[in-house]
């Protein structure tokens, strides 16, 4: 059960992660507040039947699933933002690698680039991606395996051509 200083608290603790989370998935960055706002909305109305130690995996959980949900309905492709290259230079191969790194990072299952993110981006356990997700941690695991070997075989095949 949550009360209000609870509910307070994950908004300060996990706003900027969510936002960071789904940004890389929706340009649009009104409709990215406007699904986290959405999150914490449905976090109060259940706030009777979520756990207190479990905030942090719900509100993942239903972002994820409201990302899901939004993409499906306006038939729009998932994108990586440019948030995820932030701090590398803008030289002109920089800026054509985060292309060829974006586009490889399209071509992966929704569910893989989701895990990949979270672990690798955003620096989550398995343990916590699984229960974001509703996986096991020996599936998130192999998606994780997954996804890295299809963009590592993507990039060599590029290595070869360049």
């Amino acid at each position: 059960m949550i009360n209000t200083e609870g509910y307070n608290e994950a908004v300060k603790k996990y706003y900027s992660n969510l936002y960071r989370y789904l940004t890389k998935f929706i340009w649009d960055k009104h409709i990215v507040k406007d699904l986290i706002q959405d999150c914490y909305l449905k976090l109060w109305q259940h706030k009777d039947r979520v756990d207190s130690l479990k905030i942090k995996s719900w509100l993942f959980t239903t972002a994820h699933n409201a990302m899901i949900d939004y993409v499906n309905k306006n038939k729009r492709s998932m994108v990586v933002t440019q948030a995820i290259f932030e701090d590398i230079p803008t030289q002109p191969q920089t800026k054509e690698l985060k292309e060829i790194i974006d586009k490889t990072l399209d071509l992966l299952p929704e569910l893989q680039r989701s895990i990949l993110l979270l672990r690798d981006l955003e620096g989550y356990e398995y343990k916590e991606i699984g229960e974001m997700l509703a996986l096991s941690e020996s599936q998130v695991k192999v998606y994780l395996f997954r996804a890295r070997k299809k963009i590592k075989d993507k990039l060599k095949d590029l290595s070869l051509v360049l």
